[in-house]
């Protein structure tokens, strides 16, 4: 009985390291995300009431989770940066997230309301792209090229972290546009310089300058094929034996989705500018198709940024931070803290936006799935100095979501608010729910635009 006694503990190691090693195997990576993927997101649905109310964070939630099962803990998943699986749901997310975000924006909507966010894009976005370019070469010693990379890389912005104030109609309309227009344009437009880096940082200017051509053509078939196919579905749907019936409608501008994302992998064409171009095409020349899309849009993208942030948070391992030095930490710290703050203030000298304004759209700059795609495109390219570039990115980004996907619902109480967007007052105690799906839904462009020009007025 008693050697029973003593053998039993050590044959529940045996047996849970087998498991260990099974669960952690090339075969069964699928069906393990599946499952870690199913109880997060039961998890997350049922404290987002809480979550809306609180410091708790729905995104917050997912990044744990994916780091509790990753190597550094309980090693279920075993996922290393330059693994398919982390390159495939970033690159969906980034998709998705800029196909929906294209589509909040139209064209018609900018007419009114262009000047912040082009302020913001022009002088705010260069100012951070060189302050943690100075903060990575004088903090953590990387040579200029890969510093101006890390700047380029970082320097894109992402409210999906920040849910609660671009979701809540009473935030005055201009403050949640400026945070919109601004993230679903900076992606866009960092990409382009971020390859050229690359290009820089490789081995020869030859490879730089034939890869700088390959560059140019890849973002201008993007943009065409981002306005080209809309237009070709849309003047599809005027010939009079086509159309769609209600409850198939929602389908159109995902199918339109599915078909740009598949033809420019196949043509090499930029997927980003290629799907924020398309969304902006379809809200403006379908605004009918833009909001029967919207419930179904916003939960694909939702669910895209839950599974990429799993998948992300796996990598976020103590090795990985343990391998960015001190001095990393403060340059994480001024790029979050100090960077984009006083970038964007100093964008905003001028405008009409009140002091809190100011202070919510400077504070709210969180790094997202751009900055995640963007700093594997640096890992996997075999630059000098890749890794460490990556380190200070991950950690960054980490740090970040951490941040701002804590704070947006207190911030937002500042504004005394209480309902989330296209939710009535007296149903909000029980369907608060975080994230863009819930925000975008329900307030229309028009609307958004109506309130800003009276708020200027």
């Amino acid at each position: 009985m008693v050697a029973v006694r003593v053998m039993f503990p050590l044959e529940c190691r045996e047996v849970w390291s087998a498991i260990k090693r099974q669960l952690s195997s090339d075969r069964w990576l699928p069906v393990v995300l599946v499952v870690v993927f199913g109880a997060a997101l039961l998890v997350a649905v049922l404290l987002s009431g809480l979550a809306a109310r609180s410091v708790l964070s729905t995104s917050l939630l997912f990044l744990v989770g994916g780091a509790l099962v990753g190597d550094g803990f309980l090693g279920w998943i075993h996922i290393t940066p330059d693994s398919d699986v982390v390159a495939v749901t970033a690159d969906l997310a980034l998709f998705a997230v800029l196909f929906t975000d294209g589509m909040h924006v139209s064209f018609p909507s900018l007419r009114g309301a262009w000047r912040s966010p082009a302020r913001a894009l022009v002088l705010g976005m260069p100012l951070a792209f060189v302050g943690v370019a100075l903060a990575a070469h004088f903090l953590v010693g990387l040579d200029w090229v890969t510093s101006f990379l890390v700047g380029a890389v970082l320097s894109p912005t992402d409210p999906v972290f920040a849910s609660a104030i671009v979701g809540r109609k009473e935030v005055p309309a201009r403050l949640r546009q400026l945070l919109n227009v601004e993230s679903g344009i900076n992606d866009g437009l960092a990409l382009p310089v971020v390859l050229v880096l690359i290009s820089a940082a490789g081995p020869s200017a030859q490879t730089a300058t034939a890869s700088l051509d390959a560059i140019l053509l890849e973002l201008v078939a993007g943009l065409a094929l981002g306005a080209v196919l809309p237009l070709a579905v849309h003047w599809m749907t005027r010939v009079p034996v086509l159309g769609a019936e209600p409850k198939l409608q929602p389908l159109l501008p995902l199918s339109v989705g599915v078909i740009l994302y598949a033809a420019c992998h196949l043509t090499h064409a930029n997927p980003y500018l290629a799907a924020f171009c398309a969304g902006a095409v379809l809200a403006s020349v379908s605004p009918e198709g833009r909001r029967a899309f919207e419930p179904l849009g916003g939960a694909f993208a939702e669910l895209a940024k839950f599974v990429a942030l799993l998948v992300f948070g796996a990598l976020l391992t103590p090795s990985l931070f343990a391998g960015l030095p001190w001095r990393g930490y403060v340059a994480v710290a001024l790029t979050i803290l100090l960077v984009r703050p006083a970038s964007l203030l100093l964008s905003l000298v001028g405008t009409r936006f009140d002091r809190r304004e100011r202070l919510t759209a400077a504070w709210f700059g969180p790094k997202g799935f751009a900055s995640v795609v963007y700093g594997l495109l640096v890992l996997q390219s075999g630059v000098p100095h890749g890794k460490e570039a990556f380190t200070l990115v991950a950690v960054c980004i980490a740090f970040s979501i951490v941040a701002h996907s804590s704070t947006d619902a207190p911030i937002a109480r500042a504004f005394r608010l209480e309902a989330l967007v296209g939710i009535p007052d007296d149903a909000v105690a029980g369907t608060h729910e975080k994230g863009p799906a819930a925000g975008r839904g329900a307030s229309s462009e028009a609307e958004a635009v109506k309130e800003n020009d009276n708020a200027r007025t």
